[in-house]
């Protein structure tokens, strides 16, 4: 055993390191200024002033910067039905969100018809471990949930696939309730988490078609047709189906402040519902789809008032939201504004990876006053927590994935929709001043991106396996990594610190 053993340190001693000097090391409950030696994809040593070794390791000097875990976006559309057009794939999708300091994306993977999800992760895994740059999970999408579906659900769970995702918003939904319960029943004993988004059809279709009677169906009536009742009304639904079954449940880009209270009320009863917000509603509200090239803020859920855009910031500052994601869908912005678009066949969906983490930083931590270690919780390590991936993923520790974003805290740049990643060639924050950009970023111990370029290739992601839930706020889970001797935890550091 112990001839093993120190095979395998001189086998890491012979793998590339890379040290990261002298950056404000920031996790979700502790920050401090220290070295991080990475060898190989993962992190084998944090401390002060780390001896440099003999095999010429390159060193990043991180003096003013962040040196935060690489962001998770568990929430990307990055494939769709082949009905559908989206700009981005794995690849384009990938540099976007590496660029704004993202380093894992969840992705949702629509199912073909006849196609059962272990099917449909065989395509998608293909086609993302051909593309993808940025490291991947993907969530299969049951609709509808067929017997064959739900009895491949612990088949997904003993692959390291724990997660699928529901939609409310379509006829199928109410044609096969009992179906989704039993569903969502399932996955929670086998320990799956189910993503749900929350807009009841029938209101969503009375609604549209009012407008359209109305002579009202132009895109400026887009909020109108898909109102904050469906969203309560579903979100109200949903949640009980949680009481049911006592399946954990993700609720989606919660939108307004209403179902944000079923949420916590829900919560506050014990349920295991866990609450997502997209950065969308956060600089919008619904006045926008006035404006003459209204159409491109067109997302389902719509923009809401400034009543709901005040409260998600209130509960993103107090930690009642869980998590931000994206929703990046991008379209061109020809494809949003179509003449031919109206409430009842609006295009959803905007591209936001590569700045929604530098939005936050900004207009979070630096105007609202969110907490560095909040800002991380809610871009990291809760999502790890969420959906497997934790200590693994979303956070900085020995042992963990060298997934870091070297972040300049001062840097400013003025939003050109051309000069971003995302092939949607446009941004709904054109002209916005932001600071707060990454550096440097580092996927599994590799420089992905540096000085404005991204230094991966296509491919060079890889699909993560994943542990079935367990409460992200419990103590079920590990909450450190540790597979060499000679390192350190970043906890243990701060204790020696104190």
């Amino acid at each position: 055993m112990e001839s093993r053993r120190s095979e395998t340190r001189a086998g890491k001693r012979d793998e590339a390191a890379l040290i990261i000097r002298n950056g404000l090391v920031v996790t979700a409950d502790r920050q401090a200024e220290t070295d991080i030696r990475i060898r190989g994809e993962r992190i084998e040593a944090i401390a002060r002033h780390l001896v440099k070794g003999h095999g010429g390791e390159r060193e990043i000097d991180a003096k003013g910067l962040l040196v935060l875990p690489g962001g998770i976006d568990p929430h990307v559309h990055l494939t769709m039905p082949e009905s559908d057009r989206r700009a981005d794939d794995f690849t384009s999708g990938s540099e976007a969100a590496l660029a704004g300091g993202i380093t894992t994306l969840g992705n949702i993977s629509f199912a073909r018809p006849g196609e059962t999800p272990l099917a449909t992760l065989r395509r998608e895994g293909t086609l993302a471990q051909q593309q993808a740059i940025a490291d991947f999970v993907l969530h299969p999408v049951l609709q509808p949930p067929t017997e064959a579906s739900i009895q491949e659900l612990p088949q997904l769970a003993a692959a390291g696939h724990t997660s699928i995702k529901l939609f409310t918003c379509f006829e199928d939904f109410d044609r096969n309730a009992s179906a989704y319960l039993r569903a969502l029943q399932t996955a929670g004993e086998i320990g799956l988490l189910t993503m749900v988004h929350c807009e009841d059809f029938a209101v969503t279709t009375t609604a549209t078609e009012d407008l359209l009677s109305a002579g009202r169906g132009s895109l400026r009536y887009f909020a109108d047709s898909r109102p904050v009742v469906a969203e309560v009304v579903a979100t109200h639904r949903v949640v009980g189906m949680c009481e049911a079954t006592g399946a954990p449940v993700y609720i989606v880009h919660v939108s307004c402040e209403r179902a944000l209270r079923v949420c916590e009320e829900a919560r506050a009863r014990a349920l295991p519902i866990y609450i997502e917000t997209r950065p969308l509603y956060l600089y919008f509200t619904r006045e926008r789809y006035h404006d003459a090239d209204g159409g491109v803020y067109t997302a389902w859920p719509p923009l809401r008032g400034a009543e709901d855009k005040a409260a998600l910031w209130e509960a993103l500052l107090d930690g009642r939201i869980h998590t931000l994601a994206t929703d990046h869908c991008p379209l061109t912005r020809e494809e949003k504004l179509d003449p031919s678009l109206s409430v009842a066949n609006a295009r959803p969906g905007l591209s936001n990876l590569q700045l929604s983490l530098p939005m936050l930083y900004t207009d979070g931590v630096l105007k609202r006053k969110l907490s560095l270690s909040r800002f991380v919780s809610l871009t990291s390590t809760n999502a790890a927590k969420l959906f497997g991936l934790y200590p693994r993923k979303g956070t900085i520790a020995v042992g963990s994935d060298a997934d870091l974003a070297l972040w300049d805290p001062d840097q400013r740049r003025v939003v050109r929709g051309g000069d971003l990643r995302s092939r949607a060639g446009f941004s709904i924050h054109e002209g916005a001043e932001v600071t707060g950009w990454p550096r440097v970023v580092i996927r599994r111990g590799q420089v992905v991106y540096e000085a404005g370029r991204i230094t991966a290739e296509p491919g060079s992601g890889r699909w993560l396996r994943r542990r079935c839930f367990a409460d992200p706020f419990g103590e079920d889970w590990p909450s450190e990594v540790v597979d060499t001797s000679e390192g350190q935890t970043l906890r243990s550091f701060f204790r020696e610190q104190r």
